[in-house]
């Protein structure tokens, strides 16, 4: 596993309120199925805010509970390895839960950050944050880029070429008798 990707615990004595030193550590989270632009303006938008990026990463168990039985595409240690190559990113912690509400609560970062399709009272965190004098910071979504769209992309494509190589097998089927 890539050194960006940490343990609960590891990213606690790295990154926790007695060790960072006067650093303002920035948290978010996802499932981060397929990369895409919009994540990665996200992460750049996010770590522009503070010292350190951490990422939460949804578990292939928890991506599967939230997003369907064909999800995730990329299993978990190869999106953490993704995402610690990327230069935005400090940390990558995966979580098994189905919310990082531990991860949030136990790490206490500075700011709290979502894309705006997250309505405020909904961002999970939230309190804890503001409890220790953090704050929470809605980032707008990059218009145009989905995971979901994506696959749906890749999904028609392929029911496509499917399409076409049925019909032209069809056609040489009649041309043969």
């Amino acid at each position: 596993m890539h050194s960006k990707a940490l343990t609960l615990e590891e990213a606690i004595l790295r990154f926790g309120r007695e060790k960072r030193n006067g650093r303002k550590i920035v948290f978010t989270n996802g499932c981060f199925d397929l990369l895409h632009p919009g994540h990665i303006r996200g992460f750049e938008q996010a770590r522009l805010l503070g010292d350190a990026l951490i990422v939460g990463l949804n578990s292939d168990s928890s991506v599967r509970q939230l997003k369907g039985p064909t999800r995730p595409v990329i299993p978990e240690q190869e999106r953490a390895e993704i995402l610690s190559g990327l230069e935005a990113v400090d940390a990558v912690i995966v979580f098994k839960e189905l919310t990082p509400c531990e991860v949030i609560s136990r790490l206490l970062p500075d700011i709290l950050v979502k894309g705006g399709d997250w309505p405020g009272d909904q961002i999970v965190g939230r309190e804890a944050v503001e409890a220790a004098g953090g704050r929470v910071v809605s980032i707008p979504l990059v218009p145009g880029y989905s995971t979901t769209t994506i696959l749906q992309k890749i999904r028609d494509s392929a029911a496509s070429v499917n399409e076409t190589s049925q019909t032209e097998e069809k056609r040489a089927a009649r041309a043969d008798s």
